[in-house]
């Protein structure tokens, strides 16, 4: 079973963010083989933190020694390797799957540039998130395009348009 925490900061705007987080995270999980998560009787657990671009400036140089704000942000907190296993093994059935941050400012200017409603921005980047949380890396060439497919699947499954097409005005 997977459940979604959300913190959000002032400056993101009333929205119900547990139900888009859940949606987005289920989406992308169903579509790569550890969607047995969804099923399973340990509860697996994503944080989703939605706060601005000055914290995620913070931790994108704390962790990836890049001092700058980015969109988004995911803190794995097991390997891929033993996803399978660890919802078996936990020892409360409880199991973070790990933490993802996305920063306002970043957000809203991509939505924006893209035409998009920061609703929709944040569902593919929850869902992009998700899929880095299972260990997918789109900064791996072989990786890349995988990655990108299920999110596109799992974004059409949610009524959005692909984000990667490249939009001719």
């Amino acid at each position: 079973m997977l459940e979604i925490a959300v913190s959000a900061e002032s400056a993101w705007p009333d929205h119900d963010w547990e139900a888009l987080a859940l949606r987005a995270a289920t989406a992308a999980i169903e579509r790569t083989p550890n969607g047995e998560i969804l099923t399973a009787e340990a509860l697996f657990e994503v944080s989703v933190r939605l706060t601005d671009d000055a914290e995620v400036q913070h931790l994108n140089a704390q962790y990836r020694h890049k001092d700058k704000p980015t969109n988004v942000l995911s803190f794995p907190m097991v390997q891929p390797d033993l996803l399978e296993t660890i919802g078996q093994n936990s020892d409360d059935g409880e199991v973070l799957l790990g933490d993802i941050v996305l920063a306002y400012g970043v957000c809203v200017s991509e939505a924006e540039e893209r035409g998009i409603a920061l609703v929709d921005h944040a569902t593919h980047l929850i869902v992009h998130g998700a899929l880095h949380l299972l260990g997918y890396d789109h900064m791996v060439e072989d990786e890349a395009e995988a990655m990108e497919a299920i999110e596109t699947d799992a974004l059409t499954s949610l009524g959005l348009a692909d984000p990667y097409l490249i939009r001719e005005d």
